[in-house]
């Protein structure tokens, strides 16, 4: 699977835009319950203006506010933002750390953004559950569990090490646009065969 997976998309990148640890931290915690889209066109008008912990608190929780309030749940992310960069620069001289125990300390960090970050900022070998993952997973009879810890401790227990780095990634997009929740494109995925969901569903009339 991950083989078919490395040959049609060699080098798998996570659909939030940003350019330093910091910008990923925030940009995954304001993608809970939203879009990649929809944190991408806020951080695009947020990150020329405050891309750091200082000049993020220096904008305000109010000032933040109108660059994220098209993102959903936005007066609670920025609260959570705002006392992030407090401890980054109290306790991390302003840098993202590298260590799950200090980002689920940070609020609105939760185990699932701590694996992302050490992930794609820093090139460990964690595995993100979200709901994409989690779907494809027990779906496909990949990693099949009944909460995303299980998933999680199985995907890292099952995905081979030459591929674990990218397979956050590889499961999300496939879940995104091929295997999605309610219409699942099984006559357009790779691992057809390999897959256990016996609800195969057929190409559909006119393609």
């Amino acid at each position: 699977m991950f083989e078919r997976f490395r040959a049609a998309n060699p080098s798998p990148k996570t659909e939030l835009e940003y350019t330093t640890p910091f910008e990923l931290l925030i940009a995954v915690l304001l993608s809970a319950q939203s879009t990649d889209v929809g944190v991408n066109k806020a951080t695009r008008k947020l990150y020329p203006v405050a891309n750091t912990p200082a000049k993020i608190l220096e904008l305000g929780e109010e000032e933040l506010k109108s660059y994220i309030q098209t993102i959903g749940l936005y007066k609670t992310k920025a609260k959570n933002v705002i006392a992030t960069c407090k401890i980054l620069l109290e306790q991390h001289g302003g840098e993202v750390p590298n260590d799950r125990a200090s980002l689920e300390a940070l609020p609105g960090v939760g185990r699932k953004t701590a694996n992302v970050v050490m992930n794609t900022a820093f090139g460990e070998l964690t595995m993100a559950v979200d709901t994409h993952i989690f779907r494809v997973s027990n779906r496909t009879g990949l990693a099949p569990g009944k909460n995303v810890d299980i998933v999680e401790q199985k995907l890292l227990r099952f995905v081979p090490k030459d591929f674990l780095q990218d397979a956050h990634h590889w499961l999300i997009l496939h879940g995104r646009y091929t295997c999605k929740a309610r219409k699942p494109e099984c006559w357009n995925c790779i691992q057809q065969d390999l897959c256990d969901y016996r609800q195969k569903t057929p190409m559909p009339d006119g393609l």
